[in-house]
């Protein structure tokens, strides 16, 4: 009796949850107001089809393709043994060529070709292998370390060139090509989409004692780039050159996700002024400047973080006269907006000192427009005029510079001139290297640079060098003329 019971309420107990079921599936409670979210999709614009739009990256690469050389290089490098040195004192060792490879992009018609200054500094030779199989030799017209940009001359005329795109106007995701000649594997095209703009890799060495001031504004991309591709080209889709690669990010040396390159419009400017100047003409604000923060934006009543913040002013500098003040955020440069350091190297990088620009800034919550008139390093706005002649540094490929009183004092020397820098040229074919004081030149005391330029004027077949390096080893070489 009892079991017959407990069946009769069991099914009793399921019949009334299967009719409160079926009333709700009939009329369904609405959703509790305060819990319910209504999610508003973007609109979609009239004319998305939902199909991709194909991109033809032939055109691009058929004109590029042509316009990018293979850099090869040659170096003289001098092996030193050191028990050698230690039992029969120090003899000049015979040279040993190291080979080096990169990239360059035609510019110019009549032969001048951008690459980067690594691919060239300290080459004894040169050589442009273009994609018509001609070899060339090259000789260097001026180099800039401090955006490894380097301009080289060869002898033709008719060349295929790569025209200069607006590298402000390159956004993050369009398609870009690099071309080069990576691993020796002669015109290469790989593809890719610009990944980031404005990126500082801490690339370039900071060096105030050789005037080397880093600008690195690089444009960040995923197209394969590796070791060859140096100095070679980065294009968008009409073929025009919007880079110049120059690094990529790796921790084995070869690509591994991410590439960069210099700016197109900091490449044509560089480029520019070494061959009208023979150096680069580099402005300056005259400020010290930080990245904005939170921190800083908060200090400025600031909406959101962006712009520069202007930490200090330089003496004298182009921003003091100019009324800017120490605490301001530079938000525009010639109505271009700089959110970072590099984004503002890289605008003011692109003019010469005496050029005047507008800076747009941040001051007590209010925008403030201010005409600037840049400025060199040296604190005025002249530019460097361009040589007349051929200098005594280009004959001999290297930058010469009296030895200092110190430097004489501790060699015990009465005079010299020492080497400060080696270029491609006849010292460095000789086997001098940097740092070597030129104390006679065919047995004439040598004093200042003039005084080797009168020593080898009008000279024939070689000339005897002598001199000591700073470690007082006294060195003996020939100079041919």
């Amino acid at each position: 009796m009892k079991r017959t019971l407990s069946y009769f309420l069991a099914a009793l107990a399921g019949g009334i949850l299967a009719m409160g079921a079926y009333d709700l599936l009939r009329h369904p409670s609405p959703a509790p107001t305060a819990l319910s979210t209504t999610l508003h999709a973007p609109a979609v614009p009239a004319s998305y089809t939902g199909a991709a739009v194909p991109v033809d990256l032939v055109p691009a690469a058929e004109i590029s393709v042509n316009a990018v050389v293979h850099v090869t290089t040659e170096t003289m490098v001098h092996y030193r043994n050191p028990l050698q040195d230690f039992f029969w004192g120090y003899r000049p060792s015979q040279p040993q060529p190291r080979e080096g490879i990169g990239s360059g992009v035609i510019i110019a018609q009549d032969g001048y070709i951008v690459t980067n200054n690594h691919v060239v500094e300290g080459a004894d030779k040169i050589s442009v292998h273009l994609n018509d199989n001609r070899s060339l030799p090259a000789r260097v017209v001026g180099r800039d370390p401090s955006t490894d940009i380097a301009l080289l001359k060869v002898d033709a005329e008719g060349l295929p060139v790569l025209a200069f795109a607006n590298s402000d106007e390159v956004k993050v995701g369009e398609w870009v090509l690099a071309v080069g000649n990576p691993m020796n594997l002669t015109s290469t095209v790989t593809a890719g989409i610009v990944s980031a703009k404005a990126r500082n890799i801490n690339l370039l060495q900071y060096d105030p004692g050789r005037d080397i001031f880093p600008i690195e504004s690089f444009i960040q991309t995923d197209a394969a780039v590796n070791p060859g591709n140096s100095g070679g080209a980065l294009v968008n889709t009409q073929g025009q050159l919007i880079g110049i690669n120059t690094a990529i990010a790796s921790t084995t040396g070869q690509y591994t996700g991410y590439s960069f390159a210099v700016p197109s419009n900091i490449v044509n400017k560089v480029t520019s002024d070494l061959l009208e100047y023979g150096s680069v003409q580099r402005a300056y604000l005259g400020v010290s400047i930080r990245n904005m923060d939170q921190t800083l934006a908060d200090q400025a009543r600031m909406d959101r973080i962006r712009g520069v913040y202007v930490n200090g002013l330089s003496e004298g500098g182009a921003a003091q006269a100019a009324g800017l003040k120490e605490g301001d955020v530079i938000l525009k440069v010639d109505n271009i907006e700089v959110n970072n350091v590099p984004q503002l190297q890289e605008q003011v990088g692109k003019f010469r000192p005496g050029d005047q620009v507008t800076v747009t800034v941040l001051r007590d919550v209010k925008e403030r427009v201010v005409d600037l008139t840049l400025r060199g390093r040296d604190g005025t706005g002249t530019l460097t005029a361009a040589p007349t002649k051929r200098e005594l540094s280009q004959v001999l490929g290297a930058q010469l510079a009296p030895a200092t009183a110190d430097e004489l004092r501790a060699l015990k020397l009465e005079n010299g001139v020492k080497v400060v820098a080696v270029d491609t040229g006849r010292l460095r074919s000789s086997g001098i290297r940097e740092g070597f004081i030129i104390t006679r030149v065919d047995d004439q005391a040598i004093r200042t640079p003039e005084d080797i330029e009168r020593a080898i004027a009008n000279k024939r077949g070689g000339v005897l060098i002598e001199g000591i390096y700073p470690n007082g080893t006294r060195a003996y070489y020939g100079l041919g003329i």
